[in-house]
């Protein structure tokens, strides 16, 4: 499968990863840059049907990859139990296609396409 590397290392890219997908759980949704969400979205899908499945085995898969959050250490938990008790209910009847990406145009700064990432209804 190919990705974008997004001008990081591997380690640094997927730490990137983690965390934006961390605080989609957290926030709902996020603005970021649109390589960025596209690169996500697949990452969070992934996590919602763990999130689905609920048993064990996908709880200790999903905080795996989730990341406890720097300023609460109860965020990891905080993530994960709402990944599993919130969000993934939340799609139950739904087959896929968990989130969506808004784009919102170019960053002032850098002229960067930026997007929206957040669950659908």
């Amino acid at each position: 499968m190919a990705y974008q590397k997004l001008g990081r290392d591997s380690s640094a890219r997927k730490a990137l990863l983690r965390d934006l997908a961390t605080h989609l759980i957290v926030n709902e949704r996020i603005e970021t840059t649109e390589a960025k969400a596209k690169e996500i979205r697949p990452i969070v899908e992934k996590l919602v049907t763990l999130g689905k499945r609920g048993d064990l085995h996908a709880r200790r898969q999903a905080a795996s990859f989730v990341r406890a959050q720097v300023e609460d250490e109860e965020a990891e938990l905080d993530a994960v139990q709402k990944l599993f008790s919130e969000i993934a209910p939340r799609f139950e009847e739904r087959q896929g296609g968990y989130t969506r990406i808004l784009k919102v145009g170019k960053r002032k700064g850098d002229g960067a396409e930026t997007a929206i990432i957040e669950f659908v209804e």
